[in-house]
């Protein structure tokens, strides 16, 4: 993307996110002359169903789902794709498509889902259909949408259709560039020096993107030498853990035992990244707790919802990293994952540095389910 329609691009998708929270409407443009309404699932009303409907020329609403919450719902047979397109005849109501989003529904589908003549089909994935799952994924929403084509005769001009509807227009392709753009655009904004209990000579530096959009922090602990690699921890925020002292993760262990480290090593960077719940969203992380006191483990609820098991993309720590002159780095992680990660944007892990805490009653099951499903090393 040239780096002037930047600013307009970050604009667009940052209005629509803040209209599918809101649960309004947005009009998204596809390739090939495409064009679809969407509207968040998990906000929709029979009211919003028929207004839809009406907008769009009268077609009935279908649905776009993730493949993990279509393989949970039994509707993945033959799916290649990430995102599922789902109709049936008749149109889906308002009540069918919050059970189809939402695992923590009242109804039980079981085997009644073939009765109910759904059709299930992938979505290409940079269909009008993938960015309005891509929309709710970036609202921190369930990764789901109430998604129809528009045929108004009098959308020709699509630009001028929205506006006279009072309806936002974003292109799907803004969509899927967005984390990419927003991670490119990100700049210092802020510094002040934050003594600390483990090493009073810390600084924080905080990085915001083009759009004012979540805000990124990088911890510098001591005098870091950026001409050899530099012990770092990437930290995904976690309020439950790192503020409440939440006993179901090791998150606040972690933080707190990263700036331990990183001070006896005499300086480090402790980079403090805005997705929480492993990129799903704190409500959403909620959610995903519900499902596990219901039986399901850290990983499995997420899919669940309809997330892959982990979110989070390290697009952000690596341009932080390389504004801060650190090209180099020896990773505080138990996750190999996060070395690759980091490698491929175009980091240099010279080292992985064990990270691990004693577990607990409550985060014993969780500590597994990473060992054996996450491939962490502990």
């Amino acid at each position: 993307m040239p780096a002037s329609r930047e600013p307009a691009s970050l604009l667009a998708v940052d209005r629509a996110v803040s209209e599918f929270r809101r649960g309004r409407p947005v009009a998204i443009r596809g390739g090939g002359g495409t064009a679809f309404l969407a509207l968040a699932a998990e906000s929709v009303t029979p009211e919003a169903l028929q207004s839809l409907s009406a907008l769009s020329g009268g077609t009935a609403p279908g649905m776009a789902i993730t493949a993990r919450r279509a393989a949970v719902l039994g509707l993945a047979q033959g799916i290649r794709e990430k995102v599922v397109s789902i109709s049936n005849e008749d149109g889906l109501d308002a009540e069918l498509i919050s059970d189809l989003a939402n695992p923590q529904s009242q109804l039980s589908f079981g085997n009644k889902l073939h009765d109910l003549g759904l059709k299930a089909e992938s979505a290409p994935p940079y269909s009008c259909d993938s960015a309005s799952v891509g929309l709710a994924k970036l609202a921190r929403l369930l990764p789901s949408a109430v998604t129809v084509p528009l045929s108004d005769p009098e959308a020709d001009d699509l630009a001028r259709w929205a506006s006279r509807h009072d309806i936002l227009l974003v292109d799907a392709g803004d969509i899927f560039q967005y984390e990419r753009t927003t991670a490119r655009t990100l700049r210092a904004v802020s510094e002040a020096r934050v003594p600390l209990l483990d090493e009073e000579n810390t600084r924080i530096i905080a990085f915001r993107p083009h759009d004012g959009g979540l805000e990124h922090l990088a911890i510098l602990i001591g005098a870091p030498d950026p001409e050899t690699p530099v012990l770092t921890r990437l930290h995904s925020e976690c309020f439950t853990g790192d503020l409440l002292g939440s006993l179901r993760c090791d998150c606040g262990d972690q933080l707190r035992g990263a700036i331990s480290e990183i001070a006896k090593a005499g300086g480090g960077v402790l980079l403090y990244l805005a997705q929480e719940g492993r990129g799903i969203g704190l409500v959403n992380k909620l959610r995903a707790y519900g499902l596990q006191d219901a039986g399901f483990d850290t990983m499995d609820a997420n899919e669940q919802l309809g997330f892959d098991a982990d979110e989070r993309v390290y697009l952000p720590a690596a341009e932080m990293l390389k504004q801060l002159n650190y090209s180099a780095v020896r990773l505080l992680t138990n996750n190999p994952d996060k070395v690759e990660a980091l490698s491929a944007c175009g980091v240099t892990v010279s080292e992985r540095v064990p990270h691990a805490f004693p577990a607990n009653k409550h985060n014993e099951a969780y500590l597994r389910t990473k060992a054996a499903k996450g491939g962490h090393q502990f």
